[in-house]
């Protein structure tokens, strides 16, 4: 199973790894990380069985004749969040309308973790929604602990990324949050198919009992992550142990905001998330699918 980052966005896949769920429902899986869209990529090629990625990759590769299958639901709204050094921000309003805090970030240098993904296309979106052109925005691309790096040195003044890599310079006050998916940035992306287990379509026709163990693996892990959150917390810092207890809390309260407790998928988080690629100029207008309905199923998590 390829993962395009280290993020908390893959919370159910690490507890799956990390509780050894894959083993208690008899599937022998490996977890890599390949960067970015790569990780999508890898297995529109075949080298990777499944993926946890983004609903916007999935419609992208449909739109250009390359389709996935979205078995498993795991993060159901934008799970980016977009910090700006704080020197930078002077008369910066955190209370002000979404548009007003993105004009924040004409002309500065943004770090991405890979062009294309759907953490560049967040920044891409808000931007928009700003009204101005997100090519006025400088891209660093890095993975996300040279991110931290980068911005205690001053080398960029922001970066965009999931949990739990903002809530550091937030907590020590050296940021400011321009957007926050996971608290409501923008409104009208909400349900989004943020994230989700996909494969190729012909997989869970052949290999049909091994969808069906992956949906128990993650049913498994959403239970134990709102039934027992304080032993789930536990479990995923120790993949994090760079970084402070009160920094990963606030980052696993905003996990939990953006992880449902029912993994399935819809059409309209399909739709959200179409909208969200070209909005976001990653795709065309003319290249918006006709229908959703064969990019999911539910069979495996019901």
């Amino acid at each position: 199973m390829a993962v395009p980052v280290v993020g908390l966005a893959f919370s159910l896949g690490y507890l799956a790894d990390d509780l050894n769920l894959w083993e208690k429902h008899g599937v022998k899986m490996k977890t890599v990380q390949i960067s970015g869209i790569g990780a999508m990529n890898s297995v529109i090629a075949g080298s990777t069985d499944f993926t946890q990625s983004s609903g916007s990759a999935v419609t992208r590769a449909a739109a250009r004749g390359q389709r996935l299958l979205g078995i498993v639901g795991t993060v159901n709204r934008p799970s980016v969040q977009l910090v700006l050094r704080k020197d930078l921000a002077v008369g910066f309003d955190p209370k002000a309308p979404l548009e007003k805090r993105a004009l924040a970030l004409r002309g500065r240098t943004i770090a991405v973790d890979a062009v294309n993904s759907v953490i560049h296309a967040y920044l891409r979106y808000i931007a928009t929604r700003a009204g101005f052109d997100p090519e006025e925005i400088r891209v660093a691309v890095m993975q996300p602990p040279n991110m931290l790096a980068a911005f205690q040195t001053k080398q960029i003044d922001g970066f965009t990324m999931a949990p739990p890599w903002v809530q550091g310079p937030l907590a020590d006050g050296t940021a400011v949050m321009i957007a926050s998916g996971p608290d409501g940035d923008p409104p009208e992306l909400w349900p989004f198919a943020n994230t989700m287990v996909a494969t190729k379509p012909e997989t869970c026709i052949k290999r049909k009992p091994l969808c069906e163990a992956v949906g128990r693996v993650f049913r498994d892990a959403v239970a134990f992550m709102f039934d027992r959150p304080d032993e789930a917390q536990a479990v995923l810092k120790k993949r994090f142990a760079q970084i402070g207890d009160k920094q990963f809390a606030l980052a696993f309260d905003d996990t939990r905001k953006i992880t449902p407790r029912n993994l399935m998928l819809s059409a309209a988080g399909f739709e959200n998330a179409e909208r969200f690629n070209i909005e976001a100029g990653l795709l065309k207008p003319d290249e918006k699918l006709k229908s959703y309905h064969d990019l999911f199923t539910d069979q495996f998590v019901r």
